[in-house]
């Protein structure tokens, strides 16, 4: 899923997305929450029609980005008061609310509202973290179950695949957490599985450990967790680690990766990485990479590219990006052709 955090993936806009084969965008409830809020795209008539998207929309809780805000937040068994990285202005989010705001977004996929624990952590820290997160994920699932549906705008319009009433597709994935504890992750999924869900998200990973360690994470948890149920690992990774972990059963991912790297003129390629600022590619006419058959890679050569990035044209970002998603989802094709 390419991360379009405040309602775009930065640079690209839907056309060419949907020309690329994207079939599910991940949101962010947190940064859309900050703003535009979530009353005004409710208002607008759902994310989808706001940001005119037609397929599939993922939104994450928040509880990640609020993690993040270490300095700017203060976490109660009730929720999260946070300060706002914008004006810091300050405000709450609890599973509650966190769940309110999703399914007024009309997300086609809600998150449960969790802590993600730090890396590294005491036992207890870890322990305690978990305990949370699973009493926020019966509470996320009882406000889904009460409220899920309720989306204020004619669906047929405004969403693509979210209905009101009982038949709404809305669907709630529980988070397990654990930290880098196997026999507390073990538990965590157990348990997570107990409450019941529509799918089940590994969380609380690519927080600073060792890519070693979360393999190890990944792929205990997974024994665990149900294989008629979507698997998805939350915030990874490369191509070649999206690769190996759908080949341990994983089902879904996510990753920053592959736009913020592109913005930064690293991009991935058949031949490997290619850091496009080099002057090495001042004179290269060759495509970027001669086994993608991108609108980038069919039309444009190195040497064009890396004068847009020496330039520092914003074109350079948008060419960027296209690319490494492009490659990004041509990877997951390969991975569904091979399975």
């Amino acid at each position: 899923m390419p991360v379009g955090t405040q309602a775009t993936v930065k640079g690209v806009p839907q056309d060419i997305l949907e020309e690329l084969g994207v079939e599910i965008l991940l949101g962010n409830t947190y940064h859309l929450y900050l703003r535009p809020g979530i009353e005004q795209v409710r208002r607008l008539g759902g994310l989808h029609r706001f940001m005119s998207w037609p397929r599939a929309i993922l939104t994450d809780s928040g509880g990640f980005q609020v993690f993040s805000l270490s300095e700017l937040r203060k976490v109660t068994e009730e929720g999260v008061t946070f300060r706002s990285h914008l004006d810091g202005s300050t405000h709450f989010l609890s599973p509650e609310t966190a769940t309110e705001a999703q399914i007024g977004l009309g997300a086609d996929i809600i998150m449960a509202f969790d802590e993600c624990t730090e890396y590294p952590a005491e036992p207890k820290r870890v322990r305690d973290s978990m305990e949370m997160t699973l009493r926020w994920a019966e509470r996320s699932r009882n406000h889904f179950d009460q409220h899920k549906g309720e989306v204020p705008w004619d669906s047929h319009v405004g969403m693509a695949a979210v209905t009101t009433g009982p038949d709404a597709t809305q669907a709630l994935f529980g988070i397990v957490q654990g930290g880098m504890d196997l026999a507390l992750r073990k538990e965590s999924a157990e348990r997570t599985i107990e409450i019941g869900f529509d799918g089940y998200a590994i969380g609380g990973l690519s927080v600073g450990e060792p890519r070693s360690m979360t393999r190890e994470v990944v792929q205990a948890t997974l024994e665990f967790l149900p294989k008629d149920k979507p698997r998805y690992l939350m915030g990874v990774g490369t191509p070649e680690e999206i690769a190996e972990y759908a080949k341990l059963g994983v089902d879904m991912m996510d990753c920053v990766l592959p736009t913020r790297a592109a913005r930064h003129g690293l991009l991935f390629t058949s031949e490997g990485k290619v850091s496009i600022k080099q002057a090495r590619y001042a004179s290269d006419q060759g495509p970027l990479d001669p086994n993608c058959d991108c609108r980038v890679c069919t039309r444009y050569s190195r040497a064009y590219l890396r004068h847009l990035y020496a330039a520092n044209e914003i074109l350079a970002q948008i060419l960027n990006t296209i690319h490494n998603l492009s490659f990004y989802l041509d990877t997951m094709r390969r991975v569904r052709h091979s399975i």
